[in-house]
């Protein structure tokens, strides 16, 4: 298999700057082999690629789109904190939550873009536990906000 930087690249992904913190806390804590990341917004370039809520402005194949950006930004973070995403040793869960209207029920959809980008990027290792949570607003009116948990190794994986 491919490293995860190799399969980056054949899917044209090139990882942004660390997304700037939107408040007091920081991008990540490591704890043991673990690392937590804070949540992760679909940002560019420092603004939000859309706002608003599923089942009302916002599509379901933009909310994928958003998805992804958040698992880009994330493995930003995991870059900048550890080197290389060669150290992961599995993404262990994330956990989705999506601005909806009360009658949008799609959230497991919305998180499957994340889920599958993960699994392109780390292969079996990509595959994690997750949670999807419909809620009424998110922090800047972003359709959705992901935080993960990553298992990193002292040295390089072996993919």
């Amino acid at each position: 298999m491919s490293s995860p930087e190799e399969n980056l690249r054949k899917l044209g992904i090139t990882l942004p700057a660390v997304p700037v913190p939107l408040g007091s806390y920081v991008p990540c804590v490591r704890t043991g082999s673990l690392l937590f990341l804070s949540g992760m917004l679909p940002l560019r370039e420092g603004k939000l690629t859309r706002t608003g809520k599923l089942g009302e402005s916002v599509s379901l194949g933009d909310a994928q789109e958003d998805a992804r950006q958040a698992v880009i930004n994330a493995l930003s973070v995991v870059t900048a904190q550890i080197g290389s995403l060669y150290r992961v040793r599995r993404c262990v869960k994330l956990n989705g939550y999506i601005a909806s209207s009360p009658d949008f029920t799609e959230q497991p959809q919305v998180l499957n873009a994340a889920s599958d980008l993960l699994f392109h990027v780390f292969g079996e290792k990509g595959r994690h536990a997750r949670v999807a949570v419909g809620v009424p607003v998110l922090p800047l009116n972003s359709p959705i906000e992901i935080d993960f948990i990553f298992e990193i190794a002292d040295q390089p994986a072996v993919f």
